[in-house]
């Protein structure tokens, strides 16, 4: 994934929350746009978990894919199975 990529679904407008599916079989949920941190040119973002006070950093190059709807599972990461 690009920064440009990230970019584009953190600005989207209405904002919808996504998830993101890491090539290790992580799932990152992304309720708000405000939980997403990414300085554009670089090559990682933090998304933070307000449910549990953790963050995420994540190289955007192991994310294999983004889903666009729910986060579902209130904001708790889970192993795809």
């Amino acid at each position: 994934m690009t920064g440009e990529q990230l970019v584009k679904h953190i600005k989207a407008q209405p904002f919808k929350p996504f998830r993101m599916y890491l090539a290790d079989g992580r799932e990152v949920p992304v309720g708000h746009p405000e939980l997403v941190l990414y300085i554009p040119g670089t090559r990682t973002c933090v998304v933070a978990d307000l449910k549990d006070n953790t963050y995420d950093t994540i190289d955007l190059f192991l994310v294999a894919s983004i889903k666009v709807g729910a986060t579902g599972n209130g904001g708790r990461r889970r192993k795809r199975g």
